[in-house]
């Protein structure tokens, strides 16, 4: 296969993926990887700055926060746009993807520096779901819980989602982290 292939990107990562699995993430080299992809250090350097960057660097998720809410009508309410937002999320990328997400979630999880990556990933997020309910009109303290709820209620899906034996999809467990949010919360406002 040639090495200006277009899914050089995804052969990197699937054959990072697979060595972190093996060997775990800090006893893989960027040599190892590209080895296994049958490419060259210069062809990952190319896509990654570093063997984390197979996890981190292609998070379009914050700017795709921000459009969807630069581009939705401005009656929809706030907790309405972003459960739809959230279930687009899963449906269009993560759902198809599973066995690989649950297979990097491992890896992350194993890995104290990922895991710390990962909650940059959460914050980074959360403050452009905040920028975006701002600019939307929203007071600040009101984007700002919008903000940490939309990261809560996605991360408590997806953790509930990459342990469920079953198949049933992400927008499933979006729905039931949001139930759960709204039944506490209701339980809170009552004591």
């Amino acid at each position: 296969m040639a090495r200006w292939a277009p899914d050089t990107k995804e052969r990197l990562r699937t054959a990072a993926l697979e060595l972190f699995t093996e060997r775990g993430f800090a006893a893989t080299t960027v040599p190892e990887i590209v080895e296994r992809a049958g490419l060259t250090r210069r062809t990952f350097f190319r896509h990654f700055s570093d063997k984390r960057e197979v996890f981190f660097g292609d998070d379009e998720i914050p700017t795709i926060a921000r459009d969807m809410l630069a581009a939705a009508p401005a009656e929809v309410p706030p907790l309405a746009l972003v459960t739809e937002g959230l279930r687009t999320l899963a449906r269009e990328r993560f759902e198809p993807q599973r066995d690989r997400i649950r297979a990097a979630r491992r890896v992350i999880d194993a890995e104290p520096a990922l895991g710390e990556r990962d909650l940059r990933k959460q914050a980074d997020l959360c403050e452009a779901v905040r920028q975006g309910f701002v600019a939307r009109g929203q007071d600040p303290l009101t984007a700002r819980v919008l903000g940490g709820v939309t990261v809560e209620l996605f991360q408590t899906a997806l953790e509930a989602w990459l342990v469920d034996g079953d198949t049933a999809p992400l927008t499933e467990h979006l729905d039931a982290a949001l139930e759960r949010m709204r039944t506490v919360l209701a339980a809170a406002a009552i004591d």
